[in-house]
């Protein structure tokens, strides 16, 4: 089992996150923010990965230390979970609709860091988290999983839909990306013989 256990402590935040790359959805998230619970939620259950995360963060300032510092405790999960990436199918793409809105989203982990996020998202603010957050969120994550990732909104309107589209086909690449393949499961799905 691809499992791992991270504990974080800052003067921000204080995070315990326990991740099972190979489980079947379930999630118990207390983030200090309803919305990035309910994001992080469906993250897990699209992703098929069990999910624990803990975070007491300085929410009376705003959410952006707490947000940023569970991207960072996920994708240091994922890049620990992964270990030499032996066997992995390693890429993995979703087009996935929200209602209106339509995001496609592809991975490669490939050890490389990248971003390129592009979303239009009118709202400021859902409910008391700050949109832009969204960015700050998956570039803490992409940065510290070692993952490229490309995330782009071909349609859209509500805020709301935009972003949970965004959660929901990111979950669904990396499920693919992390899937074992019985095929190469020796294999480092790399010609350089390393995924670093």
């Amino acid at each position: 089992m691809r499992t791992v256990e991270i504990i974080r402590t800052t003067k921000e935040t204080d995070i315990v996150l326990k991740l099972n790359l190979d489980g079947s959805g379930v999630s118990n998230v207390n983030s200090g923010s309803g919305f990035l619970n309910h994001m992080l939620t469906l993250f897990a259950r699209h992703g098929r990965l069990d999910l624990e995360l803990t975070c007491k963060g300085d929410v009376e300032v705003d959410f952006h230390h707490t947000t940023e510092d569970i991207g960072i405790c996920l994708g240091l999960a994922f890049k620990q979970a992964l270990g030499d990436k032996r066997g992995i199918v390693r890429y993995g793409d979703t087009i996935l609709p929200m209602d209106e809105a339509l995001i496609l989203s592809a991975v490669d982990i490939s050890g490389r860091s990248y971003l390129n996020l592009d979303l239009r998202l009118r709202a400021k603010r859902v409910g008391n988290f700050d949109t832009e957050l969204v960015e700050e969120f998956f570039t803490a994550f992409t940065s510290n999983a070692g993952i490229n990732l490309h995330v782009k909104q071909l349609e859209g309107r509500n805020t709301h839909h935009i972003i949970e589209g965004t959660f929901k086909s990111v979950a669904r690449s990396l499920k693919q990306a992390v899937a074992i393949d019985p095929a190469y499961a020796d294999e480092v799905p790399s010609t350089k013989g390393v995924l670093q």
